[in-house]
């Protein structure tokens, strides 16, 4: 959904407050602001930066944003990550679309209007970039990225465990008190979670 170019539509995400499905677990320092929902079990680790404050930004069930990473968009596209999606350690996804059941590298980037397939690995580092196609199941590598090979049905087939670890771990976490579950306003008030 592409917004207007008027600049009071520009602002209309700024004025909403995150939505999720319960249970989600957030690490004290995440930041989520802006037109945003979070499927339930999404986990969001140490200094993730989700804002959506010229458009909207999805994330699927189940999809985990580890330590630094950096989520947010352009006021003519939205950022949407499918279900049980893995993003590692300081990657960027901008304004892209990133399907169901992919592994983000440590330090990729996926830029505006980019597309990831289901069931696909970007490769630590690589630089997706605007709007590449990238085919479900492919690997892809480099800078600028490119696909280098299909991946096999062990790789694919290991995909979505992999995001479900971080679930249990997320729950282990939270169960000490390390992770909340649900967002506040930063004076300890929940914001909005979808019932």
């Amino acid at each position: 959904m592409n917004r207007s170019s008027d600049e009071g539509a520009h602002w209309a995400s700024l004025q909403c407050n995150p939505r999720w499905e319960d249970p989600i677990y957030v690490a004290p320092t995440a930041l989520v602001l802006g037109e945003v929902h979070l499927g339930a079990e999404v986990n969001l680790w140490p200094y993730v930066v989700v804002r959506a404050d010229l458009n909207r930004i999805v994330i699927g069930r189940g999809t985990n944003l580890q330590d630094h990473v950096v989520v947010h968009l352009s006021a003519e596209q939205p950022c949407e990550v499918g279900a049980y999606v893995t993003v590692g350690h300081g990657a960027v996804l901008h304004a892209c679309r990133v399907e169901d059941e992919v592994l983000v590298g440590m330090r990729a980037t996926i830029l505006d209007g980019a597309v990831v397939g289901a069931q696909s690995i970007v490769g630590a580092q690589a630089l997706v970039p605007q709007n590449m196609v990238v085919p479900p199941g492919s690997l892809v590598m480099g800078v600028p990225a490119r696909v280098v090979r299909a991946l096999t049905a062990e790789e694919r087939n290991s995909l979505k465990p992999r995001a479900l670890r971080y679930i249990t771990l997320a729950r282990a976490h939270a169960q000490r008190g390390w992770m909340r579950v649900g967002l506040d306003d930063g004076a300890g008030r929940e914001t909005g979670a979808a019932r």
